[in-house]
């Protein structure tokens, strides 16, 4: 491997001098290298960010739809060749890797239908005898230039959930991507720098997270899109307070199966979902399944289908077109998962399936009789665990899903529209999922959570309004 990819600053391909090494987390194989960008190159994309800033919210809507439709094109033309990117850089098997490649092809093409629908509205003011003759024009701006930080676990989509909105409503941004996957996010660089986007519109650092305070800091940036850990989101909600910030910080999701979806097709359909987003890309989702809350009616016969599903599981190297769990982003995190696994069974949990380690892997675990105060009912696992138990009352359900300090989704298996408006307005989440695995998302719906999940919304359009606000503008004298 002999090519060093480049990273961009203010939309201009740039080299350093000094290189870092991507590895594959199942094998630890280098995968590529790229420039590192030193602190000069960071002040530079952050000046031009700045000095740009009218420049870019004075494109048109046709220049930013337009270079959003050639990144979805172009991405839809190399799918395959991203898709095995994102494999190599993150270990998701290949069949998710094909899924988020997918999804980000869909994420810049509503981004450029969204620039052309994002005008403003307008309002009649004479509806009072004292503002006769008046109507306000709405209209949404950027606050300013967009620092946006990216995390491993969906290294194209949610790269591109920072770069879409923020092109469509004309605020430069600047990408810096996690450290152990920045080649997807490099590879937009590549993209957007065959567009006529004006420059300083966007920058892709591929920087330590050593050097990251001095993007989170600098009040030149009044945004940060964030998603990543909750621990790094309010560290950086007490550093900046002043600023406008989107943090999404993960969960513990739950799924419950009420008493009325009780047919075995009802059945099969939950234990084959709960388990596959149980570990899908080995856990490592914000909404992947953690904990599933089980009709003691049910319990029984359901948690058996479930181990049986999850055994089924293919595990292995994610290049192979049928895994479905591959490795961890790393030693490190397979051996924190491991750790957390350990300890509860130590607290009296039973393991019923599951819970091996082999270098990056784990294999997938399941188990009953958690402790409450365990890490893997407290926190995020981010692995390949899921957690049963039982209940007997809706009520009981409902408080134990809100039982938590996060809440970013629930999922909720029952037939009954009553129940489903009821946990609709209950659970304390940002989205509820009926007849499904919490796992699911639309890249055009606004998603995000309440309590420890985070604050504002991704999504295509509601992530445009989180990066800009309101101003209003009164026409007077009119003849209404």
């Amino acid at each position: 491997m002999t090519s060093i990819h480049p990273f961009w600053v203010a939309g201009v391909s740039t080299t350093s001098n000094e290189i870092a090494q991507v590895l594959h987390p199942a094998d630890e194989s280098l995968v590529a290298r790229h420039y590192v960008p030193s602190a000069k190159h960071i002040e530079d994309a952050i000046t031009s960010a700045s000095s740009e800033a009218k420049s870019v919210q004075s494109t048109s809507a046709a220049t930013r739809a337009e270079a959003l439709m050639h990144v979805s094109r172009e991405l839809n033309e190399r799918l395959d060749e991203v898709a095995h990117l994102i494999v190599d850089e993150n270990g998701k098997p290949l069949m998710w890797a094909r899924a988020e490649a997918l999804r980000a092809v869909a994420t810049f093409r509503w981004a450029a239908e969204e620039v052309r629908r994002f005008s403003g509205e307008m309002q009649r003011l004479d509806t009072e005898v004292t503002t006769s003759g008046r109507m306000a024009i709405i209209r949404r701006f950027p606050y300013g230039p967009i620092l946006g930080i990216s995390p491993f676990n969906f290294p194209i989509n949610l790269v591109a959930h920072k770069l879409a909105p923020a092109i469509a409503v004309g605020a430069p941004i600047i990408i810096k991507p996690a450290p152990s996957t920045p080649m997807c996010a490099l590879l937009l660089g590549e993209l957007l720098a065959q567009t006529d986007l004006p420059p300083g519109a966007w920058s892709i650092l591929p920087i330590g997270n050593e050097l990251a305070p001095l993007l989170v800091q600098d009040q030149r940036l009044p945004v940060i899109s964030f998603t990543g850990s909750d621990k790094v989101g309010h560290a950086i909600e007490k550093q900046v307070p002043t600023k406008k910030l989107t943090l999404e910080l993960g969960g513990n999701a739950a799924a419950v199966v009420l008493a009325d979806w009780n047919s075995q097709q009802d059945l099969d359909w939950a234990a084959s979902r709960i388990a596959t987003f149980g570990n899908y890309q080995a856990g490592q989702s914000c909404v992947s399944v953690q904990r599933v809350l089980i009709h003691e009616s049910l319990c029984a016969h359901l948690s058996e289908q479930i181990v049986k599903n999850v055994l089924s599981l293919p595990n292995g190297d994610p290049r192979d077109e049928k895994v479905v769990v591959g490795p961890l982003i790393n030693v490190d995190a397979a051996m924190r998962v491991e750790s957390w696994i350990e300890q509860a069974v130590a607290q009296g949990a039973k393991l019923l399936c599951g819970g091996t380690r082999d270098g990056a892997f784990i294999e997938p675990a399941v188990l009953v009789d958690v402790p409450a105060n365990s890490h893997l009912l407290c926190n995020e696992v981010f692995g390949p665990v899921i957690v049963l138990a039982s209940f007997a009352t809706t009520d009981e359900a409902f408080e134990l899903v809100n039982d938590s300090a996060f809440g970013l989704q629930a999922g909720i298996f029952t037939h009954d529209i009553q129940t489903a408006f009821r946990a609709h307005r209950e659970l304390e989440v940002g989205g509820v999922i009926i007849g499904d695995v919490p796992s699911f998302r639309s890249d055009q719906m606004p998603y995000g959570g309440v309590k420890g999940s985070g604050s504002g919304k991704e999504g295509v359009r509601f992530a445009m309004e989180d990066f800009t606000h309101e101003r209003v503008m009164v026409l007077s004298g009119l003849d209404l």
